[in-house]
């Protein structure tokens, strides 16, 4: 055999070779792309940040980018095309509170197309925005800030002469703070004595509170960040408060006992009325002729 023959033979075993690892690693590339391409398959495309984004700022594709979720684990109002963010002006889209890395883009978090980053763009649907008059006190010493929940009081006099009274009523509960003074970051978290603080309420509560401020003062009360129970009282008139005494302020130690309640007297004779009068804690009962 001459030296042309074994050449061609070399050659051609060099060839193979080559030819079979060309095929192994395209055969490899293409079985991780099925299995690539299946996963995608089982689940949903969302939309998130690339890195934390700022409140009020412009949302462009560069900032974003698309993961596949669970079916079963897509957030509410999740974007799933970054399509849906491309353009500038009526078609732009503005970050309504900062969003961190990965986090996914909600339709809560951002402004519809061509929106500002404006109060109005987070008022929810059917609801209105209306600022208190508020200080020191009946802001909570400038502890409410925007997303917390309040209730709002109002402090009135209702009656005239000799019937009039001081009264309390709760015209709106568990209410969201969505402002103090200029300022609606949700972010916040150092306390502020504001000249104003705006909340979301219905339509009629706005009526009732608008109306409020011109009869009487305006107080709010800070509610726990998880609590959203109904309020057990309505209203509280200056009577209410000798009862609360009675009932609930226990004795404070080594100082005396609250006053406790007269003894009822006896039965009234006939022709007599017995009328009851209410000094703080104290309930006294006086006979009188009926006439």
């Amino acid at each position: 055999m001459n030296i042309r023959t074994i050449a061609s033979f070399a050659i051609a075993i060099l060839l193979g070779l080559v030819a079979v690892v060309m095929v192994r690693s395209y055969l490899g590339r293409a079985t991780h792309d099925a299995g690539g391409a299946k996963a995608v398959a089982g689940g949903s495309p969302v939309v998130v940040a690339v890195q934390t984004i700022e409140r009020g700022a412009l949302l462009q594709p560069s900032l974003l980018k698309v993961v596949n979720y669970p079916a079963d684990s897509v957030p509410a109002g999740a974007f799933t095309d970054l399509s849906q963010f491309t353009g500038s002006g009526p078609t732009a889209r503005i970050a309504l509170r900062a969003i961190a890395a990965n986090e996914p883009i909600q339709a809560s978090k951002v402004s519809g197309p061509g929106g500002r980053s404006t109060l109005s763009g987070v008022v929810t649907t059917g609801m209105r925005a209306i600022s208190l008059r508020s200080g020191d006190v009946a802001g909570v010493a400038g502890f409410v800030l925007p997303g917390d929940r309040v209730d709002i009081l109002l402090t009135r006099q209702i009656g005239e002469g000799a019937t009039a009274q001081t009264v309390t009523q709760a015209l709106a509960e568990n209410v969201r703070v969505l402002g103090i003074d200029q300022s609606d970051d949700t972010e916040a978290d150092k306390p502020q004595v504001a000249k104003a603080v705006t909340v979301e309420v219905t339509p009629e509560q706005a009526q009732a509170i608008a109306l409020a401020q011109s009869v009487g003062s305006i107080s709010l009360a800070l509610r726990q960040v998880a609590d959203d129970s109904a309020l057990v009282r309505k209203a509280t008139t200056v009577t209410d408060l000798g009862r609360f005494g009675a009932r609930s302020q226990p004795a404070l130690a080594g100082g005396p006992a609250p006053a406790a309640a007269a003894p009822k007297p006896a039965a009234s004779a006939p022709g007599m009325v017995e009328i009851h009068v209410t000094r703080g804690t104290e309930i006294s009962g006086y006979p009188v002729k009926a006439y």
